[in-house]
């Protein structure tokens, strides 16, 4: 399987540009693509990204995709499962992981002092 990424050596990140509200995010909830690029019409690729909640930020649903994901919290803090109005859910500190198949439901999500989320998506090649 061909992997879409360039071959990077470790060098400094620029935190100040590239972000981007991703389709279908509420406002205050912004990636920036470190590395690849997802087909999610083809089923193809993968990619690495940052994900960053600004403070008090939540999503109201669940969700599934159809691609792996990898997810590490490197700051802040995250809740999981919080109602539609922010509500209730279960909140995870730094250094916490999850790994989720295609089709596995999660969130709705929230963070309440914002938080860095380190992503990794794709597709299974088999």
């Amino acid at each position: 399987m061909a992997v879409n990424k360039k071959h990077d050596e470790f060098y400094t990140l620029d935190m100040s540009t590239g972000w981007e509200v991703p389709t279908s995010y509420p406002k205050g909830i912004q990636q920036k693509i470190i590395s690849g690029a997802l087909d999610e019409e083809n089923r193809a690729g993968t990619r690495t990204r940052l994900l960053r909640f600004e403070p008090g930020v939540f999503t109201t649903a669940p969700f599934e995709h159809e691609y792996w994901e990898e997810v590490y919290l490197v700051s802040g803090d995250l809740t999981v499962g919080n109602d539609a109005d922010g509500n209730g859910g279960t909140s995870f500190p730094p250094n916490t992981y999850a790994c989720r198949p295609p089709h596995a439901p999660h969130g709705p999500f929230k963070s309440e002092n914002g938080c860095l989320l380190l992503e990794i998506h794709y597709f299974d090649p088999a």
